[in-house]
């Protein structure tokens, strides 16, 4: 297993589509964040003028994200993580809340977003004692990805598997459960799956959606919490199960989020 930061991906990187909305920017605008264009503000806007709630609901994923890594590093003595759809980075990525708490974890990001590679720099950034990697790999591919993760996190030790709001872009959602299976099957017990995705519970948000997709972006498909929640199928899910994304395990920094927002997700033990 390597000990230092390296960065998988070394073909030269694809020319970056501003011309087209890119759900990755849209989301870091909508989060606060300078990593997008015009195409993508103007994208951004139109989406909240049908679903004023969705720059409430990013936040919320986002907390979850920072909630559900925190307590697996403080209180489960989780050490290794696969981000799987990694997005752009933004404030308290998955390695800087895991090696906050425990310096030694090692974490893997994986996307195959050319923007994203382009700013794998910024992910890739750890303390001595860790290590921050990235692999540039499909999540269509999911032996690929424990093969590449493989060669920096310990895969006879628990992981934990995080999948972000990336589910959606899976169209299929047999296809959909099939990844999650296949990735938790290589996976020892004492692992744990975190997952969130947005989900059907606005006819607003339906409507939005359904205007993202016509416009040429990368198709995101809306499931309903019971679809949500099959993706935890045989495994152990931890208090309070899928649930909207602001009321899993609320702290000090989701007080002012809404008890429900349309983004759910979870996280499960693998016995």
């Amino acid at each position: 297993m390597t000990d230092q930061v390296r960065n998988s991906g070394q073909e030269p990187l694809p020319k970056i589509d501003t011309s087209v909305p890119h759900s990755a920017r849209i989301w870091n605008y909508w989060l606060g964040g300078k990593d997008n264009y015009e195409v993508d503000r103007v994208a951004g806007d139109a989406f909240r003028e049908i679903f004023p709630g969705i720059e409430t609901g990013a936040r919320a994923a986002r907390y979850f994200l920072a909630r559900a890594v925190r307590h697996l590093a403080a209180e489960e003595g989780i050490r290794q993580f696969l981000d799987i759809g990694t997005g752009l980075p933004n404030v308290d990525n998955t390695h800087q809340i895991a090696q906050r708490v425990a310096p030694d974890s090692r974490i893997v990001y994986v996307d195959n977003d050319p923007l994203v590679l382009a700013h794998a720099r910024a992910l890739l950034t750890s303390t001595q004692e860790g290590v921050t990697n990235y692999v540039d790999a499909d999540l269509r591919e999911p032996g690929t990805i424990i093969r590449e993760a493989g060669k920096t996190l310990d895969l006879d030790q628990p992981v934990a598997l995080m999948l972000m709001g990336i589910l959606g872009h899976i169209e299929d959602d047999d296809e959909a459960r099939s990844i999650v299976r296949r990735l938790v099957d290589a996976l020892p017990s004492g692992s744990y799956l975190v997952q969130y995705d947005s989900t059907d519970t606005s006819e607003d948000y339906v409507r939005a959606i359904q205007q993202y997709n016509d416009g040429g972006s990368i198709p995101y498909i809306l499931r309903s919490p019971e679809q949500i929640a099959r993706y935890f199928d045989g495994l152990e899910l931890l208090e309070p199960g899928v649930t909207s994304c602001s009321r899993w395990r609320p702290d000090a920094a989701a007080l002012d989020l809404p008890a429900e927002v349309h983004q759910y997700g979870g996280v499960a033990l693998k016995r």
